[in-house]
C-alpha cells in the first residue's frame, strides 16, 4: 500500500510538471507564424529567469525547507494533500521553517522546475525530428541537436542540487552551486535562442557591422567580462545561504572601518553545515563580515570591467542596444546592492537585486553570442573575401 501511495505521488508530480509546461507550450505551437522552435527557446529562457528570481524569493522568505522532503511534500504531492503534518509541525514552531505559505512557496518553486524540465525535453525532440527530416532530405539540419540534451542533462544536474539543497539543511555550497547552475542554464537558453535568431532573422552579410580588428579586441573583453561576473555570481551566491547580507552594516564602509575584522578561514571553508564551522562550532560574525566584504569589493571590479565592456560595445552597429541595456542593469544593480545595506535588507529590493543577477547573465551571454556572430559575419564578409583575393594573385 506504501508502496502505491509513492507511485501515485511521483504521477501526480510529474503530471504536476506537463501541466506547468502545457499551456507556454500550447501557446508557443498554436502561436501565428512560423518558428515555433526559436519562440519555444525563449520561453524556456523567460521561464528559467523567473525560475531563477522565484528560487530567491524562496531563499530570501526562508521558504528552502518549507517542504522538508524531495521531490513532494511530507511524501504527498503538494501541500494540499499534506496539510496535516504542515498544520501540526507549524503548531509545534508558528515562525519556523514549516508554514504553509511556506510550503506553498517551496512547491510552487519546484513545480516551476518541472514545468522547465517538460519544455526542454518538447525542444529536445523537436530538435531531434528536425535532425531527422534533414537527414532524411539531404541537407544539413537549420537546428544542431546537441545544445537541446545539454540543457536537458544540466536540468536534470540541477534538480539533483534541488534535493540536496533540501536533504542537507540548506549546507551553503550546495544552495550556492544550485543558484550557479541555475543561472548556466540560463545562459544555455540565452545562447540557443541568440542562435535561433540568427538562423531565422539572418542579417545582411554586406555591409559588416563593424571592423574584424575592433570585434577581435571586443571578444576577449567578452569573455573577461563572463567570466568576472561568474566569480561575483559566486560571490554573491555564498552571501545568501550564509546570511552574511547585513554583516556590514554601513556604505562605503564596513562596520565603521574600511577594513574589519574578518575571519577568512572560517568564511571561505566551504564543506560546513549552515551556520556551522567545518568542526561544528557556531560560525563567529567574523567570518560573515569576511563573506559580505569580498563580495561588496569585488563588486567595484564587476562594475569596472562590465561598464568598460559596455562602452566599448555602445557605438557598434548591432550590439549597441545590448551595450545599453548591460549598462543600465549594471547601474540598477550596484543601486540594489547598497540599498540593501541602508535600508536593512527588505525583501523587495533583496528580489530585485537577484533579479538583476539573472539580468547581467542574460546581457553579458547576449553580448558574447553577439560579438561572436559579427565577428563570423565580418571575417565572412564578401568585401573582405575580395581584399584577400586581391593581395593573393
Amino acid at each position: 500500500s506504501e508502496r502505491i501511495m509513492e507511485v501515485s505521488n511521483f504521477i501526480l508530480l510529474a503530471l504536476t510538471g506537463i501541466l506547468a509546461a502545457s499551456v507556454p507550450l500550447a501557446l508557443v505551437w498554436t502561436a501565428t507564424g512560423t518558428h515555433q522552435y526559436r519562440k519555444l527557446a525563449w520561453v524556456i529562457a523567460f521561464f528559467t529567469f523567473d525560475l531563477i528570481v522565484f528560487g530567491g524569493f524562496t531563499r530570501l522568505t526562508d521558504s528552502g525547507l518549507g517542504c522538508p522532503d524531495w521531490p513532494g511534500c511530507y511524501g504527498e504531492a503538494n501541500p494540499f494533500l499534506a496539510h496535516a503534518h504542515i498544520a501540526a509541525a507549524e503548531a509545534l514552531m508558528p515562525t519556523g521553517p514549516v508554514t504553509t505559505m511556506k510550503a506553498w512557496i517551496e512547491m510552487i518553486h519546484r513545480f516551476l522546475a518541472m514545468g522547465i524540465g517538460v519544455m526542454i525535453i518538447g525542444l529536445m525532440a523537436a530538435s531531434w525530428l528536425e535532425w531527422r527530416r534533414a537527414r532524411a532530405r539531404g541537407g544539413k539540419p537549420a537546428h544542431g541537436p546537441l545544445l537541446p540534451p545539454v540543457m536537458f542533462l544540466w536540468v536534470c544536474v540541477q534538480g539533483a542540487f534541488g534535493a540536496w539543497t533540501v536533504t542537507m539543511k540548506l549546507q551553503p555550497i550546495i544552495v550556492t552551486l544550485h543558484l550557479l547552475f541555475g543561472l548556466t542554464l540560463l545562459a544555455l537558453a540565452v545562447w540557443l535562442g541568440g542562435r535561433e535568431d540568427r538562423l531565422t532573422a539572418p542579417p545582411r552579410f554586406s555591409p559588416v557591422a563593424a571592423p574584424v580588428s575592433v570585434l577581435r579586441k571586443l571578444r576577449p573583453l567578452a569573455w573577461l567580462a563572463g567570466a568576472v561576473l561568474l566569480v561575483q555570481l559566486a560571490l554573491g551566491g555564498w552571501v545568501s545561504p550564509n546570511y552574511a547580507t547585513l554583516a556590514c552594516s554601513d556604505f562605503p564602509l564596513c562596520n565603521g572601518q574600511i577594513v574589519p575584522e574578518m575571519d577568512w578561514q572560517h568564511g571561505f571553508t566551504l564543506w560546513r553545515e549552515l551556520g556551522k564551522t567545518a568542526a561544528g562550532h557556531y560560525l563567529p560574525f567574523s567570518a560573515l563580515t569576511a563573506i559580505h566584504w569580498v563580495h561588496r569589493n569585488f563588486a567595484l571590479v564587476v562594475v569596472l570591467v562590465l561598464g568598460y565592456t559596455a562602452w566599448r560595445a555602445w557605438r557598434l552597429p548591432g550590439l549597441h542596444g545590448t551595450a545599453r541595456n548591460l549598462a543600465l542593469v549594471l547601474a540598477a544593480q550596484a543601486t540594489t546592492g547598497i540599498a540593501t545595506v541602508f535600508l536593512n535588507f527588505p525583501l523587495p529590493i533583496a528580489v530585485l537585486h537577484n533579479a538583476g543577477a539573472a539580468g547581467l547573465v542574460l546581457l553579458v551571454t547576449m553580448l558574447n553570442y553577439k560579438v561572436q556572430y559579427q565577428l563570423e559575419l565580418a571575417l565572412r564578409s564578401p568585401r573582405r573575401e575580395a581584399a584577400t583575393s586581391a593581395s593573393h594573385p
